[in-house]
């Protein structure tokens, strides 16, 4: 098997178990544990965690170890997880739920920030934004799916069986990840410094690069939003939308359905735009998504938050596969691992205070209200990128 190709199939079953273990806890949680939005949000927030506290060690072992070996190690403690989420739906402890989700989600961004890090090495850099957008469409596809899935196996069945196709991706994952090469270890310098310092380093070098901070501070702002909006999904589809869990789950499969159409885009895309132009779209295509939600409990319910999902996951798809091009180039290969981790502590680092300042809010004050916070956040993440130095990139940047 190519290098590249058992990439592509480590991206499946990671996405997939990851994919269907998201959709599948708020309706745990809601079906079968009788969570209330704010108790849901705590769970969720539990999920979205690890990206906050695993993503720099897990950038520092990236440049340390080898990479092989430690998505190896990742991908079981995925399968794991998968495995406890099972128990702890049948057993009804919401807390051993919460360490699953978080573990599960341990896994999950070891494998992201690996893959990106160890993509620069396995393909030419002007093959980047097609390699990318590949990945991302193996996201997108179970993306697509695993919503709708695991609505029916709710409805039809129980939520629980979400968590077992979870594991069987898991699985899919770490059979691929065994035929990827073993490489070569980094190297380990006498004068290494410590692994505070290393993690360090990253963070001032996103801190210093203009472009990358502008990435950053959109993806900070942007995320709190989209995970606030999952944190009530669950809430105002079962409630003012008044959808089965089936419908609910297929209404978000639209978000899947945008990430597919955008990542068959993005390379054609890619050519024929500069880069600020998909930097921006990304962004404000969300705001309009989230009108597209405010509008839909005074009807249309299921086709307004269809087409909402839909557009927040076509926009930022082609935002995200530009904005991973635009790091990969300008990074140097010994920072690869770290930069990656810091932005993407940026990027899913803040969603658990989107998930718990959604809950939060919808409990306190209602849906509609939180839905307000959720587009005013998606508006703030738009403006950042037109007055960040990216709203002026015309070409990519030259590879570092």
């Amino acid at each position: 098997m190519k290098p590249f190709t058992a990439l592509l199939g480590v991206s499946a079953g990671t996405h997939a178990a990851d994919q269907l273990a998201l959709a599948t806890l708020p309706l745990t949680a809601t079906l079968i544990l009788g969570a209330g939005p704010d108790v849901l949000g705590l769970l969720v927030a539990a999920q979205s965690a690890a990206w906050l506290l695993v993503s720099l060690p897990a950038g520092a072992w990236i440049d340390r170890l080898p990479r092989r070996r430690l998505l190896i190690v990742a991908l079981g403690l995925g399968l794991l997880a998968s495995i406890t989420a099972v128990v702890a739906a049948a057993t009804g402890v919401a807390a051993l739920l919460g360490m699953a989700a978080f573990a599960g989600a341990s896994g999950t961004v070891v494998f992201v920030l690996t893959s990106v890090s160890l993509l620069p090495s396995l393909v030419p850099s002007g093959d980047l934004p097609r390699s990318n957008a590949r990945l991302e469409l193996t996201r997108a596809v179970v993306s697509l799916a695993a919503p709708f899935v695991a609505g029916l196996l709710a409805q039809h069945l129980t939520p629980t069986w979400g968590y077992v196709l979870a594991a069987f991706g898991a699985a899919l994952a770490l059979v691929c990840a065994l035929a990827l090469p073993k490489g070569v270890a980094p190297n380990n310098p006498a004068n290494r410094p410590s692994f505070i310092q290393s993690i360090r380093a990253g963070a001032e070098f996103v801190a210093r690069h203009e472009l990358l901070r502008g990435i950053s501070l959109c993806a900070i702002c942007w995320n709190f939003a989209f995970f606030a909006l999952l944190a009530i999904w669950a809430p105002l589809a079962l409630g003012p939308l008044h959808l089965d869990p089936a419908h609910m789950g297929l209404a978000q499969s639209a978000y899947g359905a945008g990430l597919i159409l955008g990542a068959l885009v993005a390379p054609v895309s890619s050519r024929q735009l500069p880069p600020f132009a998909t930097l921006i779209f990304g962004p404000a295509v969300s705001v309009i998504a989230a009108i597209c939600f405010l509008m839909a409990p005074s009807g249309g319910g299921f086709v307004m938050s269809a087409i909402g999902h839909f557009l927040v996951g076509f926009g930022p798809i082609l935002w995200l596969i530009c904005q991973t091009t635009v790091r990969q180039l300008v990074t140097p290969a010994p920072l690869m691992g770290r930069v990656n981790a810091t932005v993407q502590t940026a990027i899913y680092g803040v969603r658990p205070l989107g998930a718990l300042a959604g809950g939060l809010v919808a409990a306190q004050a209602g849906l509609q209200s939180a839905l307000i916070l959720i587009a005013a956040a998606f508006a703030l993440s738009t403006l950042v990128i037109v007055l960040s130095p990216l709203a002026r990139l015309r070409t990519m940047p030259a590879a570092a």
